[in-house]
């Protein structure tokens, strides 16, 4: 009875912008002096222009500051979830791509206040199997295939996260996810 009082909402970011691209044979350097003159016609003077628009929603479940929240809870839900979505509108055509970030899906903390505390793992192997796959199992159900990008550091300190996320993957064992670690520590 109190529905018609609550005001649905979300947290996340929106921004939606029209572009123009414009296509030249010139090269960066040549497009960029002050010298050359600017042409601005496009590949197509009907529908010279792609809309863009980029949508980022947070979820509620396991919201919290980064070093006091943490990894996945008994219902698989990660902390810090944030789905984003990149819409591209041209010739009448809209195209999607969707990406998500969240915690590692075990169960694993960071305590203390200090920059960067040491991570460890909360629970064994055999505790979080269920809570992995109840997170797995909403991702596919919503998102169909997935490619897991796992972007903590393979050698230093978070290497136990890494790993055991890595070992839930295999233990997982779905054809309809692809595992990538990248490590950005190495290339940065």
């Amino acid at each position: 009875e109190v529905d018609f009082w609550i005001i649905p909402i979300i947290q996340g970011f929106v921004q939606i912008e029209e572009l123009v691209v414009n296509y030249s044979e010139a090269s960066d350097d040549e497009k960029s002096s002050p010298e050359t003159p600017q042409d601005s016609t496009c590949v197509d003077d009907i529908h010279p222009t792609f809309l863009v628009a980029l949508i980022s929603r947070r979820s509620r479940h396991r919201a919290g500051m980064r070093y006091k929240r943490r990894g996945v809870d008994k219902n698989g839900n990660v902390a810090n979830y944030v789905e984003t979505e990149q819409l591209i509108h041209v010739h009448n055509h809209t195209l999607s791509f969707i990406q998500t970030r969240g915690s590692v899906p075990v169960f694993w903390s960071q305590v203390g206040y200090r920059y960067n505390p040491r991570p460890r793992l909360d629970k064994s192997e055999n505790e979080t199997v269920s809570c992995f796959r109840a997170h797995f199992e909403e991702q596919l159900k919503n998102y169909k295939k997935q490619v897991i990008i796992n972007l903590v550091d393979q050698t230093g300190r978070e290497k136990i996260i890494g790993d055991a996320y890595l070992k839930q993957v295999l233990l997982y064992n779905n054809a309809n996810l692809t595992y990538v670690s990248f490590d950005f520590h190495e290339h940065w």
